[in-house]
């Protein structure tokens, strides 16, 4: 099959792309209103970009009328955000952050989630999550323009906050503590409980 994007509809080109790239890392987001009202949703266009300085990226997308989201629309207020990190215990509550909230209404209440104060930035992080990486806007880049369209958030991680709870004993994190989950196509998610290594072979140039 070959699939010229310029040819499809953009709600096929997406259905594709998330079914092909995968898995996806998920950023689940959380951001304060101008009013103090907190937000909280996962985006799966996610990943690190940096180490030096330490930033990652994420990419929500716009609504099928062309409008953005909240936490684009929070993040352009007052230019912080926290990403949590999604563990298989608290994927449920995840899926439930993704639904059509009102504006002024916090996915943290609606769901059951405890929002835990950050260091350094004002949204809260999620205190059931294990890792918070608390972050400020250095770009927004758009890329496109109306619905499907999107934005890349491009974020300074000011802080890392690492529940002990998940450190081996060389205080390095422990994938199987950790058990993160991953974004499939559709409402299907992987988990990374299933791992391997892979090592150089005799024939590998160094």
């Amino acid at each position: 099959m070959l699939i010229d994007p310029a040819a499809e509809s953009a709600s096929f080109v997406y259905s594709t792309m998330i079914r092909a790239i995968t898995p996806r890392p998920i950023a689940w987001v959380s951001t304060v209103s101008p009013t103090g009202v907190t937000n909280l949703a996962p985006f799966s266009y996610f990943n690190g970009i940096c180490s030096s300085p330490a930033a990652l990226m994420f990419s929500p997308v716009n609504r099928p009328d062309g409008s953005p989201k909240d936490t684009l629309v929070n993040i352009r207020d007052n230019g912080e955000f926290v990403v949590n990190v999604v563990p298989f215990s608290i994927a449920q509550p995840m899926f439930e952050t993704a639904g059509d909230f009102q504006y002024e209404t916090s996915e943290f209440s609606e769901v059951g989630l405890t929002p835990a104060p950050s260091k350094k930035v004002q949204p809260p992080g999620v205190q059931e999550s294990p890792i918070q990486f608390e972050c400020e806007v250095i770009q927004i880049v758009p890329v496109g323009e109306g619905p499907l369209a999107a934005n890349v958030i491009i974020g300074k991680i000011v802080l890392m906050n690492i529940a002990d709870n998940i450190l081996d004993d060389d205080q390095k994190i422990d994938p199987a503590k950790l058990d993160t989950i991953g974004r499939m196509g559709g409402r299907s998610y992987s988990r990374t409980t299933d791992r391997f290594e892979l090592k150089p072979t005799g024939s590998t140039k160094k």
